[in-house]
């Protein structure tokens, strides 16, 4: 399916196609990557992965509520129990003092299994699933327009969404840099000095939330959960300044979204398997040039 898509892409949409699923790769790689940065720091890396299980039973009480797949009501749903879920790990390891991960693997595995009850129990007939719903592929990305009454067409749907977040994100950091990097190396200071930990946490994941959902519906799972670990991780092995690991991060996931799509359009595989292979690559490359360094 993936290889006679891409194929039909390079034959039909030649550059425009092409520029694209690239740009797109790029805005949500900058995006995740910037995110990513601040979750590594927490020793939080896994809470992406963690949302896109727990957003299962978000999914399938907005169908119940709404008796409706529409995409933008999946998309509120999803997000909405995507914060309850950083809500859910922060207060286990807050209030029950266990460790981050423990924390994590209880939440997401808790309401992931929710979420499979109701499905079975309520709508076991009915073609409701994550991949169906809400996951996209990035490949398709020049399929799915936005088109005016008029009959303008402005692009890809992806293309938007994934920008609109990518300005979020950037405007959100630059403006709360400073209480974010102070919460982020040293929470105790921050309290000391007057600045709320726990609002800005929860801004920072209720952000994150958001931005996996709406990321997930534009280029597929895999490839945003990549995005969040790989590049901060290639640039946290490159630099110990948080400014400079956001940049490096960011240029890392672009990179990675344009080399993994001329990677993919030459083994003619999924793009995003070449996109994450990128930066499985960028990784490498990273840690043998800090071991030779040592």
């Amino acid at each position: 399916m993936i290889r006679i898509s891409l194929a039909f892409l390079l034959q039909d949409g030649s550059l425009m196609n092409e520029l694209y699923i690239i740009t797109t790769g790029a805005l949500v790689a900058g995006t995740c990557s910037i995110l990513g940065c601040f979750l590594i720091l927490r020793k939080m890396a896994m809470v992406a992965d963690a949302i896109s299980h727990a957003i299962l039973p978000g999914i399938v009480l907005t169908y119940l509520v709404f008796d409706s797949k529409d995409s933008f009501l999946m998309l509120i749903g999803a997000g909405v129990f995507g914060f309850f879920t950083a809500f859910l790990i922060e207060w286990i390891h807050s209030r029950l003092r266990l460790q981050e991960d423990a924390s994590i693997g209880i939440s997401f595995t808790f309401l992931f299994s929710i979420g499979v009850i109701l499905i079975s129990y309520y709508a076991s007939n009915i073609d409701l699933d994550m991949d169906c719903v809400l996951y996209g592929e990035i490949t398709y990305v020049p399929l799915n327009t936005v088109t005016l009454q008029n009959g303008l067409n402005l692009g890809p749907k992806a293309l938007w969404t994934s920008g609109a977040m990518f300005l979020l994100v950037v405007s959100f950091v630059s403006l709360f840099y400073k209480e974010l990097r102070i919460c982020t190396f040293d929470p105790s200071y921050a309290v000391s000095i007057g600045i709320a930990t726990v609002i800005w946490h929860y801004a920072l994941m209720g952000l994150l939330s958001f931005t996996t959902v709406i990321c997930f519906e534009s280029v597929g799972s895999v490839l945003v959960v990549t995005f969040f670990i790989v590049p901060p991780a290639t640039a946290y092995l490159i630099t110990n300044k948080l400014n400079h690991m956001i940049i490096l991060s960011v240029l890392s996931g672009i990179v990675a979204s344009v080399g993994g799509y001329f990677l993919a359009n030459l083994l003619n595989a999924s793009i995003a398997a070449g996109m994450c292979t990128t930066c499985g690559i960028e990784f490498l490359l990273a840690f043998l040039l800090k071991r030779q360094k040592r």
